[in-house]
Order: structure tokens, then C-alpha cells, then sequence
């Protein structure tokens, strides 16, 4: 199965695995194919930089370091992701997770989240709770 990891999850697979729960062994099992958006990156960077996400090393090492310790594949934005974001119904303002949510139903993947409005989109989604 292709999982598409939201923002959070990626991280805390990192610093706090526990709160993913049931769901630990659906990304640890290695015939699933985890997929990390450039959103996801974006994210990071910009939460980084003004200081609302300390990290122990700069996000350029930091994402990708951790997402070959996974065994993630790095999921591009294309121009139809972002055009795809226009669909959407207005339930989320944050504009990385409208981009997310773009992304799992463009590319039919589910998406891996603990944010109930994420939930609230027609897209596949596995909750986190």
C-alpha cells in the first residue's frame, strides 16, 4: 500500500512514535511505500525559520535524513496538485494541508492523519486518533 504521511505524522515518527499508536506497524512494515510531499518539507522549512518548529539540525538535513531512515519517497508538487487545491471545499485554511489532501485524492493514496479536518475531505484517509 502507497501511504502519503501528513506533516505530523512525519514528524513524530520521529520524536514521539508512541502517539501514532495501532497505526506504528502500517508504516514500519516495509511493503508499504511512504510517500513525503515537498509540502511536507515546505512546512517544515517555514516553521523552522520563524521558530515554531525546533529541529536538532537544519531541515536540510533533517527531512531527508529521516526520510531515508524510513524509507520514504519524496512526492513532488506538480501544477496539477496545486491547481487541484481550487476543487477542494473551504473546510481547511491551512493552505500545506489543501495541498496534502490534493495530492492523496489526485494520486488515489490515502493519507495518513491525526487532523479531523483533513478527515473531513473525500479523500482516503487512515486517522490517527
Amino acid at each position: 500500500m502507497r501511504l502519503l504521511l501528513d506533516t505530523h505524522i512525519f514528524l513524530w515518527l520521529h520524536t514521539e512514535p508512541e502517539r501514532l499508536g495501532k497505526h506504528l506497524p502500517l508504516i514500519e512494515d516495509q511493503q508499504n511505500e511512504l510517500l513525503l510531499s515537498a509540502v511536507s518539507s515546505w512546512e517544515i522549512a517555514i516553521k523552522y525559520a520563524i521558530g515554531r518548529l525546533p529541529l536538532p539540525e537544519s531541515p536540510e538535513r533533517y527531512v531527508p535524513d529521516r526520510m531515508r531512515a524510513i524509507g520514504a519517497r519524496g512526492l513532488p508538487v506538480e501544477h496539477s496538485h496545486a491547481l487541484a487545491v481550487a476543487a477542494l471545499p473551504p473546510l481547511h485554511r491551512d493552505p500545506f494541508d489543501r495541498l496534502l489532501v490534493a495530492q492523496a485524492g489526485l494520486l488515489d493514496v490515502p493519507i495518513l492523519s491525526a487532523d479531523p479536518t483533513v478527515v473531513a475531505y473525500p479523500v482516503r484517509t487512515i486517522v490517527v486518533d
